[in-house]
């Protein structure tokens, strides 16, 4: 399969790294204290920030405290993300400024994790911090797209998320792109395994059929 784009947007957990484990630990401990009803690993809590899932479940003047309580347990547990499949080598046969990664994780836990996956952090990366709103929200995808200087509808998105999708699609990207198994119950344009074998050179986009889910 061949699309043409100009830029190409990433989440980063679930497609560039697997940071599901590490996560999970800090967000079992953070339910304890917090919010024992909270189930973390429920697919309508995927992509979402982080403020934005305390701020459903703890009572506003706890918010501040929950909220940076979270961020410390993630950020310890970062250095346990692994890249997926063909992230490291995709990424690093793209040039400098014609992609970048749009993640609902705060600024440090989102460099951290692509640090710890072996992945380089571009310049125009965008973080939760970064965005009034976040996924699914356009915020995060609209940002992003500026920061490469391309128009959304010539910019490909891949993520793995309902929301991200949902904020991919909102914002007018041209092609989202669903990444792993999780992605077949979301609204992405196609869905892909992982990126293995996927190559992006003088703004054509290249994917193997058999790479492909749906």
């Amino acid at each position: 399969m061949i699309f043409h784009a100009k830029g190409l947007l990433f989440d980063n957990d679930g497609v560039l790294v697997d940071s599901h484990n590490a996560a999970l630990v800090a967000w079992a401990q953070w339910s304890k204290e917090f919010a024992p009803d909270f189930d973390w690993d429920s697919p309508e809590h995927a992509g979402m920030r982080a403020i934005d899932k305390v701020r459903q479940f703890v009572a506003p003047e706890m918010v501040k405290a929950a909220n940076d309580r979270i961020n410390e347990l993630e950020q310890r547990t970062a250095s346990e993300t692994l890249a997926l499949g063909g992230a490291v080598e995709l990424t690093k046969s793209l040039a400098p400024g014609v992609w970048t990664v749009c993640t609902s994780a705060n600024a440090n836990l989102g460099r951290a994790r692509l640090e710890a996956a072996g992945i380089a952090v571009p310049a125009e990366l965008v973080t939760g911090d970064d965005v009034e709103r976040g996924k699914p929200h356009p915020d995060p995808y609209l940002l992003g797209a500026q920061r490469l200087g391309f128009d959304p509808a010539d910019c490909v998105v891949f993520e793995d998320a309902a929301a991200g999708a949902d904020a991919a699609i909102e914002a007018g990207i041209g092609l989202v792109i669903g990444v792993s198994e999780r992605a077949l119950d979301t609204a992405a344009d196609i869905v892909v395994r992982d990126l293995s074998g996927i190559t992006f050179v003088d703004g054509v986009l290249s994917i193997s059929d058999k790479n492909r889910l749906r």
